[in-house]
């Protein structure tokens, strides 16, 4: 393979020294902020100085598919050909297939088949900064192959941010390259929501306010809050675009892709720090971001909206100076301290899914491996206890047929299981659906999961059902609905309604939570999300 030219970006003169530092060193850290091309340059480099494959890791699938369309666009070819893809349901590759970019849940899949990564010389795991669950877990499990059956396997870690001193530590003392980023002046400035006011509105009239020229992007907390802002919106002179990882394919295209008229993009965290939006001169920033959360005591796991770090909001504000001055707003008042760095996952979510993927591994307990940060001891016991009742560990913490045929499928051993066990009661098509719903918050705007299974089949979502569908066996079902579905994936959530009405539930695992307009009116509910508000007597389904 040869190099074609590459555009004028800072990273291109370092090409040369990543790769002399990869071949000397084995591991390697690259320190580059957003818009500097490490995750489109690098690559191509690597692969054009050696022979095998070259896999990159990218934590979002959004971001796995925008890389291989423009490293394949520098090369003049379609995507499949020399740059390919893959993410859950949609792969492009082929015989002739030399950088493939892929998310990291699913590199860690074919890790756990193929632990030599038969063919493949280098990974490149992008924007190790984010410190996502999966991303930290293939981190692990990349140096323990290493350690044993790959010695010769390269991996260059890659970071927008300086902090890099404990990623070298976990690579065995890796060599660190810094590339700075060629950036124009930010103006920051700060406009806090007034008493009573949603973020939604607040970055509407934030966006409102800006002048006229260039295009906008708006960072948001999620999907929610993206369509109330473009309701907000409504009638401004541009186009507003929503950007987020659930979009259809177009969608997501149209949002990356310059327009002929003045464009407003409203992102989640997507945008942060892997894609580049063409023609931002302003940003508008919610401070805010949706992250996972346990609450142990009630058994509640789930996404929480909380103030972004230090280093987040650098790296939003940035985006508004790639190519040329521009201005950032900050939701936010302007003395607000905020924390210096996102919290690593690992330290917060719900672990049960890690621990499946160390049993399948060989190690469940997680001893032994080379951690960013190790897995605190509370979860993972409590994620283990999970992967026993649902049987996909035995009692010494092996992995099972049964746990190794979940963690195949690839979604969240709860989820799997109401797959795997759902088919043969609701039928193969229902239980396929109505997980498909549950692991896309964003295709459900209410409360019923029979309502949202109908606006699934006329639209968005149809195509992962199909694709969960020939994960399992077909079967007519009998009988039993998408409750029991949705029960399978969260016993513990069954609830009953408390004889004192007021629609207040009370969940077998003993938590109370208050049910919305008619699902109040049940005896009996299947309960699929749940979350309680700090402060809250009940949580809220």
């Amino acid at each position: 393979m040869r190099l074609p030219r590459l555009p004028d970006l800072p990273v291109r003169e370092h090409l040369d020294d990543v790769v002399a530092t990869l071949d000397a060193h084995g591991t390697a850290v690259l320190v580059a902020p957003p818009g500097t091309g490490k995750t489109t340059l690098v690559p191509l480099a690597l692969a054009a100085a050696g022979e095998g494959r070259v896999v990159v890791a990218e934590p979002r699938r959004l971001a796995t598919r925008a890389a291989a369309a423009r490293m394949a666009s520098l090369l003049g070819e379609p995507v499949g050909g020399t740059v390919g893809y893959a993410v859950r349901g949609d792969r492009k590759v082929s015989a002739d297939t030399r950088i493939e970019v892929v998310t990291s849940g699913l590199l860690l899949r074919r890790l756990a088949g193929d632990p030599e990564l038969a063919g493949v010389t280098t990974v490149v795991l992008d924007e190790c900064h984010e410190r996502h669950l999966d991303a930290d877990l293939l981190l692990a499990l990349l140096l323990d192959a290493r350690a044993g059956l790959r010695p010769d396997l390269r991996l260059l870690a890659t970071s927008a941010t300086v902090a890099a001193a404990r990623l070298a530590e976990v690579l065995g003392g890796a060599p660190v390259r810094s590339v700075a980023a060629r950036t124009y002046p930010v103006e920051i400035s700060h406009v806090p929501p007034v008493r009573g006011e949603r973020i939604e509105a607040c970055v509407a009239r934030a966006v409102r306010g800006l002048p006229v020229d260039g295009d906008v992007l708006a960072f948001l907390p999620g999907v929610a809050e993206i369509r109330r802002t473009a309701a907000a919106l409504d009638g401004i002179d541009a186009d507003v675009l929503p950007l987020h990882g659930r979009l259809p394919a177009a969608e997501q295209d149209r949002a990356l892709t310059p327009g002929p008229r003045r464009r407003i993009v409203l992102s989640t965290a997507v945008a942060e720090s892997s894609l580049t939006v063409p023609g931002v001169r302003a940003v508008v920033d919610a401070g805010l971001a949706r992250v996972p959360r346990v609450d142990h005591r009630r058994g509640l796991a789930g996404l929480v909206t909380v103030r972004v770090s230090a280093a987040v909001a650098e790296q939003r504000s940035g985006r508004a100076g790639r190519e040329a001055p521009g201005r950032a707003v900050r939701c936010w008042p302007a003395g607000e301290v905020l924390a210096r760095f996102p919290e690593p996952e690992i330290r917060t979510a719900d672990l049960t899914r890690l621990a499946l993927d160390l049993a399948d591994w060989g190690t469940p307990d997680g001893t032994g491996l080379t951690w960013w940060d190790p897995p605190p001891e509370g979860p993972l016991a409590a994620g283990r206890s999970v992967l026993r009742a649902l049987g996909a560990v035995d009692g010494s913490g092996a992995v099972t047929a049964r746990g190794r045929a979940m963690a195949g499928i690839g979604l969240h051993p709860r989820l799997a299981r109401a797959l795997l066990d759902g088919a043969p009661a609701a039928g193969t098509r229902l239980a396929a659906e109505t997980v498909a719903l549950l692991d896309d918050d964003t295709l459900a705007t209410g409360t019923d999961v029979e309502d949202a299974l109908r606006a699934l089949r006329s639209g968005r979502g149809r195509a992962e059902a199909r694709r969960l569908e020939r994960l399992v066996p077909t079967t007519p079902g009998t009988g039993a609905g998408a409750a029991e579905v949705v029960a399978l994936a969260h016993p513990e959530r069954l609830a009953r309604r408390r004889a004192t009405g007021g629609g207040v539930f009370l969940m077998a695992g003993g938590t109370a939570v208050e049910a919305p307009g008619g699902l109040a009116d049940h005896e009996w509910l299947a309960v699929a999300v749940a979350d309680r508000t700090p402060g809250g007597r009940h949580g809220r389904v």
